[in-house]
């Protein structure tokens, strides 16, 4: 039997902005059912970006957080495969989806552990640091790149 496509969600348009990628991107930020708290920290986050940018950069602070997200995205992930008794490590293409699902993901989690006091000043400085393709999410975008690059012997394995 084939596997059945689950149905993509639809998101609606945050109240400020009004662009679902932020409502999908929040919903990735939230803990504990708490949506408010998250926005909270968003819109936060955003305010810190624009007070942070530099005078000769004429994009807006959502702009740049979303040139940020672009910069981090991955393109190909390794999975493991079981084949005559060994795991291998098979380079396969990311879908559209699973990119920006991806990249939300690693700058949530490499803000997370940055040294500042504030969640919101944390995800501010990680997507300046993506927009200007530097910082721990973009290493371990690279990382993730180079372990697809080295196993690429395998890659006729995926099916």
């Amino acid at each position: 039997m084939r596997k059945v496509k689950k149905k993509r969600n639809i998101y609606f348009p945050d109240p400020k902005f009004n662009d679902p990628l932020v409502t999908r991107f929040v919903n990735h930020l939230m803990k504990n059912g708490k949506k408010n708290l998250a926005y909270k920290i968003f819109y936060d986050a955003i305010k810190k970006i624009e007070q942070i940018k530099e005078e000769k950069e004429e994009k807006s602070a959502l702009e740049i957080w979303k040139e940020g997200l672009k910069n981090i995205m991955p393109h190909v992930e390794v999975r493991n495969r079981r084949m005559g008794g060994s795991n291998i490590q098979v380079p396969i293409p990311i879908s559209s989806n699973s990119k920006i699902t991806k990249a939300m993901k690693l700058l949530i989690s490499c803000a997370s552990i940055r040294n500042e006091k504030t969640m919101a000043h944390k995800l501010a400085n990680e997507t300046l640091d993506a927009f200007k393709e530097q910082g721990e999410a973009i290493k371990r975008k690279e990382n993730i790149h180079k372990m697809a690059e080295a196993n690429k012997a395998f890659s006729h394995f995926r099916f």
